[in-house]
């Protein structure tokens, strides 16, 4: 069955299905019917609604959940300017107030390892490697990895105002608790945290490492498939999403509780946080169509010629956020699994390019077939930005062997999948990403494209004809 083997059970239930309009209930019972907001909803618990979108945005694109909770998410003091987990270690981890570096060198980094991540946790982890844009007009992305040693504390909660958060898991298991269910993510799966959800990570296998994308602008949606037909790449059934899962940690009034639970907000690339004195994770209930979810990259269905060529990455796009331009992504998120490689007459790996798009790569297992691994190499772990208009392609060794392979239908990628981040934005590198990680390969550029073989030679019976009148 195409379905990863994950090393980790499955441990909780899922709604199936991608932008549909769901309903969960923990309590029988609870979810209104015929109305959202009854003047006294079922069981003493309060409607509350949380928009994606504007109210007036068309309904095809429309966004928004009603949750029936404990308590409602006003209900709590001010916020003010976090004290605990901000900037560790002195690293400006999302870049605010940062200027960025905005350079056309193709970049390379080493895996980023835990050594020094063992106090972190996924909130404090998380690293902005390279973004465009702005949060406060919406507009955007941030590019992130994160590498944690452990788990959030129990009564510690995030989310972010900024963005939606597209997790990619790389090495460790996420159990993720959020507002509307459990969703565990483990590697070679995703997942996709809507803006103004709160949520907290637990590390159940030990230190975990990844990638992540936040997209301050619209959401994510599958891309058109055209010709392809009506299936096909990722399909809508496999995508899972939460039931309803609550905890009554709570006093008599919202004030009143007896345990003190920390909120950390994310809000234009600084970090707030409130003390209240009941839990967030109090949803008995909830309907709509703005919620968190996961996938199984195992589920791609890959798309391939079966002739000649080598059609374009984008048949290897699993989700896309559009820009007003037709056709143009503020940010695709594509993935490279094994296939069957079975072109005449061609050469197999990606060709030589130079992109409108900027590209920022990511290996979660095994290798790439146009780079080489090893140390020094691209790895799992590590990643790879080649921006606007900056070549990139395959290395000369791997460059070499695909010229002079013989042609068999051949499977390449087995045991293996890397990923890319592309986007219509120009990106800059943070100071973090470019020096303070210590993990840019220098030699990346020579290494890989220094030693490119001249293979041209005139043709003897041939002249040159002459681009003058």
């Amino acid at each position: 069955m195409p379905v990863t083997s994950f090393s980790t059970k499955e441990k909780y239930r899922y709604q199936n299905g991608f932008d549909s309009h769901l309903e969960s209930e923990a309590v029988e019972g609870s979810l209104p019917i015929g109305m959202n907001s009854p003047q006294k909803p079922p069981y003493g618990l309060y409607a509350e609604k949380l928009s994606g979108t504007a109210f007036t945005a068309p309904r095809h694109e429309n966004k928004q959940t009603w949750l029936y909770r404990i308590l409602p998410s006003c209900a709590h003091p001010p916020y003010g300017p976090a004290t605990t987990g901000v900037n560790p270690d002195g690293v400006n981890q999302w870049g605010k107030d940062e200027k960025l570096h905005y350079i056309p060198n193709q970049l390379r980094w080493d895996p980023f390892d835990h050594d020094s991540s063992k106090h972190l946790d996924f909130v404090t982890g998380l690293r902005l490697v390279a973004g465009a844009g702005d949060p406060v007009l919406k507009q955007g992305i941030g590019m992130f990895v994160f590498a944690a040693g452990k788990s959030m504390e129990k009564t510690s909660s995030f989310y972010s105002a900024d963005g939606d958060l597209l997790i990619v898991a790389q090495e460790g298991d996420l159990d993720i608790r959020t507002e509307f269910g459990w969703i565990l993510v483990r590697p070679m799966e995703i997942c996709v945290i809507p803006r103004g959800v709160k949520y907290q990570v637990f590390l159940p296998s030990g230190p975990a490492r990844g990638y992540a994308l936040e997209l301050y602008q619209g959401h994510f949606v599958l891309p058109e498939l055209g010709p392809i037909g009506s299936n096909g790449l990722a399909n809508a059934r496999d995508f899972q999403s939460p039931v309803a899962c609550f905890d009554e940690d709570c006093g008599s009034l919202a004030s009143e509780g007896s345990v003190q639970h920390t909120v950390t907000v994310k809000f234009n690339n600084a970090l707030f946080d409130t003390k209240q004195a009941h839990t967030p994770f109090d949803i008995v209930a909830w309907h709509g169509n703005y919620y968190p979810y996961k996938y199984d990259l195992g589920r791609f269905n890959t798309i391939g010629t079966i002739s000649y060529d080598h059609p374009d990455p984008s048949i290897f796009t699993v989700l896309s956020a559009p820009s007003p331009v037709a056709g143009t992504a503020v940010a695709d998120f594509v993935i490279f699994p094994p296939r069957w490689l079975v072109a005449e007459d061609t050469f197999r790996p990606p060709y030589y390019h130079r992109n409108t798009m900027s590209e920022f790569m990511g290996l979660i297992q095994g290798g790439y077939d146009a780079k080489r691994g090893g140390s020094g190499g691209f790895v799992p772990g590590g990643a790879s930005l080649h921006n606007v208009m900056s070549g990139h392609g395959p290395d000369a060794e791997s460059n070499e062997g695909a010229r002079e392979a013989q042609l068999p239908p051949a499977k390449v990628g087995a045991g293996s999948c890397a990923f890319m981040f592309e986007s219509c934005l120009m990106m800059g590198v943070t100071e973090w990403g470019l020096s303070t990680c210590k993990k840019v390969q220098e030699g990346y550029s020579e290494e890989s494209w220094g030693g490119v073989k001249t293979h041209w030679a005139r043709p003897a019976d041939k002249q040159v004809r002459s681009h003058l009148v």
